[in-house]
């Protein structure tokens, strides 16, 4: 089987996120600052209102107000941080090998990644799983990164889906927000 298609730089940044929302490690200490953050903001104004001897509700106002905005706003904020760093590394250095146009071959023995820069062969005991979300296939081949197969590139999904699946035996499901 071989597969046409272009990464671009939409699908290195879907990647991205993808991870960060299906990390363990990252949601963990997305969600650890979601609490101790507004944790802090509360515990503020006790200590100014008996330091500075200050009303306690007019400092607790404000500050249950900006723990409240922490606490909703701040998945939104890494989000927009992990697309605006992604856009940066892609604009700092050369990634003709990483985006383009590639061509993949998959034989019995792994696959086969040609681009304008070279080409890689990995071994399907060398892909860790497989993912997806609604505009990609994630083929990992280290916890941290993978070969991005955009699905608007791919004829039968669902044989690509299952051949893959036959080869590497275990899928990652997300959805792209």
């Amino acid at each position: 089987m071989e597969i046409n298609y272009s990464v671009t730089e939409e699908a290195y940044i879907d990647f991205n996120l993808f991870h960060i929302k299906n990390s363990k490690s990252t949601q963990k200490t997305i969600t650890i600052q979601r609490v101790i953050i507004p944790i802090i903001y509360l515990l503020i104004p006790i200590l100014f209102s008996y330091i500075l001897d200050l009303p306690f509700l007019f400092l607790f106002v404000p500050f249950f107000v900006f723990s409240v905005l922490w606490a909703v706003f701040y998945p939104v904020f890494v989000y927009r941080n992990v697309k605006r760093t992604a856009k940066k590394m892609i604009r700092e250095g050369k990634n003709e090998g990483m985006l383009g146009n590639h061509k993949m071959i998959f034989s019995d023995e792994g696959l086969r990644e040609k681009s304008s820069k070279g080409e890689k062969k990995v071994y399907w005991l060398g892909i860790e799983h497989l993912a997806e979300d609604t505009d990609n296939f994630y083929l990992y081949n280290i916890a941290v990164s993978a070969f991005i197969i955009p699905k608007k590139d791919v004829g039968n999904r669902a044989e690509l889906k299952s051949y893959l699946l036959k080869k590497i035996g275990s899928l990652e499901s997300g959805m792209k927000n």
